[in-house]
């Protein structure tokens, strides 16, 4: 049983559980779409994923401990250079495009943890983009929103009209209301300067918002030009499934409630619409 725990533990601290949960968003984009499953970009995704997450959550604890590292973070550190190699494996076989938006959105997560600008342009006499006052929610969501949307579509040369534009609205709302039980969870630990929307207006008042941008979510899918009866089922199981995990959230929940079962929603959105397709 220890070793099992141990496992799951990297799975999830490896950043390989949302690994997956991104991949699937993006698949979710594919089939929305209609457009044939893309070995290589979902592969990029995945790699992509773990090194960017990895870097993010493990750069600050390396830069001062990196003589001292502990084996964990060790083991991490070398899961996240193969992932590092297979991005770039993976990044060479991507259009010219894909490649240049891709360069921007590198640079946003590299600011993201990276302390490069002045402390002055910081209220919190932070660096990073990370810890900008109520900053963190939204650059996360609008990443997630690229990748899982407009690269894939981007990398096919899909033409951008009012259905992707809207899909990357509802995709954006639905990450913000993800994101919402960890920054619950996370209401014990968060500095009071980072003002995550707990902080700024409660528990109470953040699961309200959750459940108005998840009704704003479903039904944006009824001003597409087509609506498809498997997206409406699917995203219908996802809004009453995720509203689920919002209204139960709360500061004490479990260690895998927000980083195991929250982030597995975007897989299930997956499943769901695999099986009805």
């Amino acid at each position: 049983m220890r070793i099992l725990k141990h496992i799951l533990n990297f799975y999830i601290n490896s950043s390989i559980h949302v690994a997956f949960a991104v991949v699937a968003m993006t698949w979710v984009t594919l089939i929305q779409f209609e457009i044939h499953n893309d070995k290589v970009i979902l592969s990029f995704v995945f790699y992509a994923t773990i090194t960017g997450y990895n870097f993010v959550k493990y750069f600050g604890v390396a830069k001062f401990h990196h003589r001292s590292l502990a084996t964990w973070l060790k083991t991490i550190q070398i899961f996240s250079f193969i992932a590092f190699v297979g991005m770039c494996y993976y990044a060479i076989k991507l259009n010219t495009d894909s490649l240049i938006y891709l360069s921007i959105f590198g640079l946003v997560t590299f600011l993201y943890a990276v302390p490069l600008l002045p402390m002055r342009y910081f209220r919190d006499n932070h660096k990073n983009l990370r810890q900008i006052s109520g900053l963190k929610i939204y650059v996360i969501a609008f990443v997630w929103v690229f990748t899982t949307v407009f690269l894939p579509l981007i990398e096919k040369d899909y033409h951008i009209n009012t259905n992707v534009a809207t899909t990357g609205v509802q995709r954006f709302l639905l990450v913000i209301v993800l994101m919402l039980p960890f920054e619950i969870r996370d209401l014990m630990y968060d500095s009071l300067k980072l003002a995550t929307i707990p902080q700024r207006i409660g528990v109470k008042n953040t699961k309200i918002i959750g459940v108005l941008l998840l009704l704003v979510f479903f039904f944006l899918e009824y001003i597409k030009d087509e609506i498809s009866s498997e997206n409406v089922i699917a995203n219908a199981v996802i809004t009453s499934v995720t509203l689920i995990f919002v209204l139960f959230a709360h500061k004490n929940q479990s260690k895998y409630y927000s980083a195991l079962w929250v982030e597995s929603l975007p897989i299930i959105w997956l499943l769901v619409l695999l099986a009805l397709s």
